[in-house]
């Protein structure tokens, strides 16, 4: 029986899961969003916010602690850089997970694993020209374009043309 047994296997060995997690959270950190299983996204989130409790407290230790954890030094650096002033006065709660729906080829849960903080990183799309509204289908039927006169005009004056010469050919 599992009484009390905490925690997802991922179907993985317990090096491998440790190993996975360390792999997201730094790329978490990295990249302040990342988009995985749903699993692994709730399982790294019970990883990855008491790292950034620890984090809080700045001092040697702390960095060694997390460093044991994440391999890369400058993501460490970001972390107590960037990340934990920006989001130091929050109690806990650091990790959003948002989720996607299924995943085309296995149909497996996706999600999307982001600092809470952070929502704004991805850059803005850039703001189009106002688009010009578009007019009831009525005034389209009755508004003319200039081109479609200058057109019937054209035709008529050659209609008019084509019966002088056939009026003129009549007479004599």
């Amino acid at each position: 029986m599992r009484h009390g047994v905490k925690g997802r296997k991922l179907g993985r060995t317990a090096s491998h899961r440790k190993a996975t997690l360390e792999a997201l959270a730094t790329s978490l950190f990295r990249h302040k969003k990342i988009k995985t299983t749903l699993a692994k996204a709730k399982t790294a989130k019970t990883f990855i916010e008491p790292l950034i409790t620890k984090a809080k407290n700045d001092s040697v230790h702390t960095r060694r602690l997390i460093a044991s954890q994440i391999d890369d030094r400058k993501v460490v650096q970001e972390l107590f850089n960037v990340i934990v002033p920006k989001i130091g006065d929050r109690p806990g709660g650091y990790l959003r997970v948002v989720k996607l729906g299924q995943r085309f080829g296995d149909a497996a849960q996706m999600a999307i694993l982001e600092l809470v903080d952070f929502n704004d990183v991805a850059p803005k799309k850039k703001a189009s020209a106002p688009k010009e509204k578009a007019e009831p289908k009525t005034k389209k039927a009755a508004k003319v374009k200039e081109e479609d006169v200058k057109d019937a005009q054209v035709i008529e004056e050659t209609v008019k043309e084509k019966a002088e010469d056939e009026s003129e050919k009549e007479s004599k």
